[in-house]
């Protein structure tokens, strides 16, 4: 195939399992990935849910030690929950130990504005989305946007991320963020006058990978700061495509990059024959419900014990069902070929959901196989 092809691990925790079999099972796929020749592996951040990923740089730090070449980094680490600094000391450590390997992530969720006129703290609103209709681009689907703020605006949702920050506590803009952690990295940080610098991370050639779901300031950034850029069409398919033209159209070129980089995601399953994987994959629907409703990522469910799902329900998740590359190797390299077609992708990722392990395994290999790494 034409591009290389990388993972993402959320570490799902199967129904009827626990975390720490979760993660030993994302410790060994990372083990299988180098050696059927995945370019990077990436894990997303998590938090109060049945995933098992919460802490990217402590995970990141052992599935780096468990292995030898391939790359290791974070999908991404949200800046709203965080500060520069600890993101460019975290990454900057594992650079050090594992040189050459590690990609720092960073996304913009998490991050409040100060509402000027009235003087209080509210969520940001979601980055535009893209009219609520389905349609086509290149043979890709593009399906009505989920209303995000709907989601956001969830009274258990919003408990579950209140304890993420401190209280009263306002993220600096993200683009703020962003400058803040390059300069840190170039050795250039001051605080009203003062040098301020990441030990270790300075120095360390670390780059921002900038994930992004829409044309809204994620891309922006990414542009205008001649960053790398990660489009979420496995999470926000209605909008993904339009984030990718939105960076390239900001896009200036940086010390780190003279032209626009694109990776775009996918969420796949593939199985020894196309029954089989939709078999697999008909428990999925479920697991994204679950998130959407407001309760969290449930434990992922046994494609054995499920009952299918209402209208209703089936209403809420019908954009991510209908956007899944399920099928064979053949039918899904075929469908990761009309996305890189259409966005003209530099890299794709994959991320891959089975509520058994050994079925995830046999996923990646397959595609791996099929794709030529």
């Amino acid at each position: 195939m034409t591009v290389p092809l990388s993972i993402l691990d959320l570490s799902p925790i199967s129904a009827g399992s626990d975390a720490a079999t979760a993660l030993r099972n994302t410790i060994d796929l990372a083990q299988h990935a180098e050696r059927w020749g995945f370019k990077r592996y990436w894990v997303a951040e998590h938090h109060s849910v049945a995933v098992a990923s919460s802490q990217p740089a402590v995970l990141i730090g052992q599935i780096a030690a468990a292995t030898e070449r391939i790359r290791v980094g974070a999908a991404a680490v949200q800046l709203g929950f965080t500060t520069a600094i600890a993101a460019t000391e975290g990454f900057g450590t594992l650079e050090a130990l594992h040189p050459g390997r590690i990609d720092l992530g960073v996304g913009r969720s998490g991050q409040r504005r100060r509402d000027a006129q009235q003087g209080t703290e509210r969520t940001a609103p979601p980055e535009p989305t893209a009219e609520a209709r389905w349609g086509d681009r290149d043979g890709v689907v593009i399906p009505p946007a989920f209303d995000v703020g709907a989601l956001m605006r969830n009274p258990r949702l919003r408990a579950r991320t209140s304890v993420l920050q401190q209280p009263d506590a306002v993220a600096p803009d993200f683009d703020r963020q962003v400058d803040d952690i390059l300069q840190l990295v170039n050795g250039r940080h001051h605080v009203d006058g003062v040098p301020v610098r990441a030990v270790p991370g300075e120095g360390s050639g670390l780059t921002p990978w900038i994930f992004g779901s829409s044309r809204g300031q994620s891309a922006q950034v990414a542009g205008a700061r001649g960053l790398p850029f990660v489009a979420s069409y496995h999470i926000t398919p209605a909008t993904a495509l339009d984030a990718v033209d939105a960076y390239r159209a900001a896009f200036r070129p940086s010390a780190m990059l003279a032209e626009p980089y694109v990776v775009v995601s996918a969420d796949v399953v593939v199985a020894d024959d196309s029954a089989t994987a939709h078999h697999l994959a008909s428990s999925y629907g479920h697991w994204v419900y679950s998130i959407r409703a407001g309760d969290g990522a449930a434990p992922y469910p046994d494609p054995d014990a499920v009952v299918p799902l209402s209208e209703p329900q089936l209403d809420v998740v019908r954009d991510r069902i209908a956007t899944q590359f399920v099928g064979d190797a053949e039918e899904v390299a075929d469908k990761l070929q009309t996305l890189q077609r259409a966005t003209a992708a530099d890299e794709l990722v994959i991320t891959s959901v089975c509520h058994r392990h050994v079925d995830r395994l046999r996923s990646h290999e397959l595609i791996a196989k099929r794709w030529g790494l």
